[in-house]
């Protein structure tokens, strides 16, 4: 294989980190590599990646040092050691508060952070597809923007390194929202004898079209203004009570309506009944 990039080292060789590892070595990044269980890199050193035998050794011989291990203790514990002049990019999933603290030591002992976070399966790593969302000191960002593109389209999120971990958060709520309500979808039709399958169509309709809302949802949360553009809270918290009423009929579980529309009473308790739906905005921003 022909080696004409900047060379990288990649710590942690699991699912995400094997398929990180596997797209710099295509891009032609001399790669070096290290895994707690070395047997992980046997496939990757046969296709030219070098394996290294200790972390410091790894970090030691690359300038750009990409982690994805288990968590922040993890990457804390592999990062034992020197680190002048090295620039860490850690894809591990953490918090913002550990993303901060593991910045600021980083940059103690001589290097440069980057946090990170992987919007992809592993099989789109490489891809244009994989969207990779970075934060931390822009300048350190664009001196490897070019080598980090082969993982990648790239996101740089902001200077606060907490900013990507901070997103990921965010991003799973939604995600987790929108496949509970989807699930939550095909036991109420299930009842009636509809299959998940077919149901699909109509979800992905749905989705589609709340997805061509966000912007001007968007709009409203930054302004602090609901205009009623496409009903009132209370016309939903009225849908709201129809599926509750149904799923009880049906013995479909109701604990997701029912905190969706205890949510939406706060907010018409609240004088926003005759608002729109992104009122409910005000209940997420309070404890």
């Amino acid at each position: 294989m022909m080696h004409n990039g900047t060379p990288v080292t990649v710590l942690g060789l699991g699912l995400m980190g094997g398929a990180l590892a596997e797209a710099f070595l295509r891009a032609g990044h001399p790669t070096t590599v290290w895994n707690r269980t070395p047997a992980k890199a046997d496939g990757l050193v046969v296709r030219g990646a070098i394996r290294a035998p200790s972390p410091g050794a790894a970090i030691a011989a690359s300038p750009l040092v990409v982690v994805c291990v288990s968590d922040y203790d993890a990457v804390a514990d592999i990062l034992d050691g020197p680190l002048d002049g090295r620039v860490v990019v850690n894809l591990t999933s953490g918090t913002p508060s550990r993303a901060r603290e593991l910045a600021a030591e980083v940059v103690r002992r001589g290097g440069g952070y980057l946090d990170g976070g992987v919007m992809a399966v592993p099989e789109a790593v490489g891809t244009a597809d994989a969207v990779l969302a970075y934060s931390g000191p822009r300048a350190l960002y664009d001196a490897h923007a070019s080598s980090l593109g082969s993982l990648g389209t790239g996101l740089h999120l902001g200077d606060d390194p907490g900013l990507s971990a901070t997103h990921e958060m965010a991003t799973l709520v939604l995600m987790w929202s929108m496949l509970d309500g989807f699930l939550n979808g095909v036991a109420i039709l299930g009842s009636a004898g509809v299959t998940a399958t077919a149901y699909l169509p109509v979800a992905q309709t749905a989705i589609d079209m709340v997805a061509g809302w966000l912007p001007g949802y968007a709009r409203q949360a930054d302004d602090g203004v609901y205009p009623a553009d496409d009903g009132t809270l209370d016309t939903h918290l009225t849908a709201m009570k129809q599926v509750i009423q149904e799923s009880e009929a049906l013995d479909v579980n109701s604990e997701l309506p029912r905190l969706i529309r205890a949510l939406a009473e706060r907010a018409a308790t609240a004088g926003h009944g005759g608002s729109g739906y992104v009122a409910l905005v005000e209940q997420f921003r309070t404890r």
